[in-house]
Formats: structure tokens, sequence, C-alpha cells
């Protein structure tokens, strides 16, 4: 490998496509995306009901998802029954509204368990003083695990 090579990489790749270079938010996107592979906005109204609380929404808020977004955010129940509505997972459906509201993009770590999530997650919000001092931490003991096993 050259010096000048990056050995970094993504934990997940992102999706490749049109919907990187849409200007409509990711949620909207999803809710397009949904209809055109052929969920009628009916349907999505049918099947966008919240198990927990029955909320349900209208043909009328999927198609406004997508034509013109709301100023606030779905509720909890609201995405539930959006989830359910457009088969996505509630986590997939969270990470949509951050991102199309908040402008929060997070980096899914796939196969590593929801504590290395919870790690990852809580050190992302550190300043990047405190960052250094954990991964200082981390590599000492790693450090130590492999001279234990040699």
């Amino acid at each position: 490998m050259r010096e000048d090579e990056d050995m970094t990489a993504p934990a997940t790749s992102p999706d490749p496509g049109p919907a990187d270079t849409s200007p409509i938010g990711a949620l909207s996107r999803l809710v397009q995306e949904a209809n055109d592979s052929g969920i009628s906005y009916q349907r999505m109204a049918e099947r966008g009901i919240d198990g927990e609380t029955g909320t349900t929404l209208p043909k009328q808020y999927f198609q406004k998802l997508v034509k013109q977004p709301p100023a606030k955010p779905p509720t909890p129940a609201q995405m539930r029954a959006i989830a359910n509505a457009i088969e996505k997972s509630l986590r997939r459906i969270k990470e949509a509204v951050a991102a199309q509201w908040l402008e929060y993009e997070a980096t899914e770590l796939a196969g590593y368990g929801d504590e290395t999530r919870i790690i990852v997650g809580h050190l992302s919000g550190m300043p990047e003083s405190e960052k250094r001092r954990w991964r200082m931490m981390i590599e000492a003991d790693e450090r130590a695990r492999r001279e234990a096993e040699d």
C-alpha cells in the first residue's frame, strides 16, 4: 500500500444512485421511493397504523410528505405508522427524520451489536480532546490484550 493511500472505509457502503442527488429530504425520499416501487398513497394510508397508539395517517399525509413536507417532524407514533406504511424499519425512519429535519446523518455500524452503537453514539458528541483521550485508552487496552496473548 502506498503511503498516501487512505486506509479508512465507511462502516457500511452508502446506497448509490439518484437518491443521493435528490433535493428532497430523506423521509420524503423514502416515501417517494415506496410510491415509485408500486405502493400507492392509498395503500400507505391503509397500512400506516401505529400498533401502540392506533395513530393512523391519511393518504394526504404521505402525498404532502413528498410534495410539500411539513415544518415539524413526525411524532414517534407517526414514525411507527410510516414505517408500517412503507415497509421500512423504525430505525430507518428515525434516521431519515433526523436527516430531513435536524440535518443529522448517522453512520451505521453493522455487525458490532448494540453496545458498540451506544459507545460510538456517546463518543460522537464529545469534544476532540475527549475523543483523543478515549482513543488512547482503547488502544492501550488493545495493546495489553495482545501482549497478554503472546
